[in-house]
C-alpha cells in the first residue's frame, strides 16, 4: 500500500462533513478551504500539487503537479493535515454546498476514478489528483466539463462530493446510459464517455434540458447527482431581486399586499 490507511466517519444528511481519524504521522490531503475543524496536534501545511508519492520531490515535479491543478481549474495549492501527536487525532472537512459525500476506495476501482473538476474533497496522502483529457472533440466542446476532467489514482480512500443525492449505477457490457452533462459526477476508467445531440429542433430549443447529453457505455460504474451546483446557482440567480426592485417580500403574497397599500412612498 502506497497510500496512508485512514479511518473516517460521515456526519449529517444534506449538509454533510467527513471526520477523518489519523494515527500518528498519518496524513490526509484536501482542497484549500475545505477544512471544518481539527484537533490541536494536527499539523497543517500548504503544498504545491497534490503531494502524491509519484509527483517527484524535485522542483520540476512540484511544478508539474501544480500545473495539472491549474489546467483543471483548481488552486495551485493543496493542504496536508498530519497527525504529529502520539495518539489518534481527528480532522473534519465540510461539503461546499448541499449534497452528499461519497467515500471512494480506489483499491476497489482498479486504482483510478474519473470525476468532474470540482468533485474532489479530500483523500489519503498518496492519492494522485491529476488530469484526464477527453480525446473526443464532441466531449471537449459540449460535455459540460471541457476537454479535461479530474482523475484520482492510487490505492487509498478519496472523498467525492456531489449536489443533492448521489446515485450509483452499474452498467453491463454494451449497456448505455444517457445523462444530463451537469449531472455526471464520476465514472470508472472503463466507461466509454461521449456526448450526443438531443435530437429534434423543437426539443432542442424548447425542451429546457440543453442541447446535449452524455452517453455512457459500460462495462463500469457511474455516479450521478440530482442537483448540480450550476443548476442550483442558476435558480438562485433567477430568484434574486433584480436591480431597482424592492427587497420587502418581493414575489410573495405579503409583498404584493405591501405594495398594494402604499409600500415605499417616494
Amino acid at each position: 500500500m502506497n497510500n496512508h490507511e485512514i479511518d473516517y466517519e460521515l456526519h449529517g444528511d444534506d449538509m454533510q462533513f467527513v471526520e477523518v481519524e489519523l494515527d500518528p504521522q498519518e496524513t490526509v490531503i484536501a482542497e484549500a478551504g475545505g477544512l471544518m475543524m481539527m484537533d490541536e496536534e494536527i499539523q497543517m501545511e500548504t503544498i504545491f500539487g497534490d503531494g502524491s508519492s509519484n509527483q517527484g520531490s524535485g522542483l520540476m515535479g512540484k511544478l508539474l503537479g501544480a500545473g495539472k491543478r491549474v489546467i483543471t481549474g483548481e488552486s495551485l495549492f493543496m493542504t496536508t493535515f498530519t497527525n504529529e501527536g502520539t495518539g489518534k487525532k481527528h480532522v473534519s472537512f465540510a461539503s461546499p454546498y448541499p449534497g452528499k459525500i461519497m467515500p471512494m476506495d480506489l483499491s476497489e476501482l482498479n486504482g483510478k476514478l474519473v470525476c468532474q473538476k470540482d468533485a474532489f474533497l479530500a483523500a489519503a496522502k498518496g492519492v494522485s489528483v491529476g488530469v484526464e483529457f477527453q480525446k473526443k472533440t464532441g466531449v471537449g466542446f459540449f460535455g459540460g466539463e471541457g476537454f479535461i476532467m479530474q482523475k484520482l489514482e492510487g490505492d487509498g480512500l478519496a472523498f467525492v462530493h456531489a449536489g443533492g443525492t448521489m446515485h450509483k449505477k452499474e452498467l453491463a457490457p454494451g449497456e448505455t446510459l444517457r445523462v444530463d452533462t451537469g449531472c455526471l459526477v464520476a465514472m470508472t476508467q472503463d466507461i466509454n464517455y461521449d456526448v450526443a445531440f438531443v435530437g429534434g429542433v423543437k426539443t432542442a430549443l424548447f425542451g429546457g434540458e440543453g442541447l446535449f447529453f452524455a452517453t455512457l457505455r459500460g462495462p463500469g460504474t457511474v455516479w450521478v447527482q440530482s442537483l448540480p451546483f450550476s443548476r442550483l446557482a442558476s435558480r438562485v440567480f433567477a430568484s434574486a431581486p433584480q436591480e431597482g426592485g424592492s427587497d420587502k417580500g418581493e414575489g410573495s403574497i405579503a409583498g404584493g399586499l405591501y405594495n398594494l397599500f402604499g409600500g415605499d412612498r417616494r
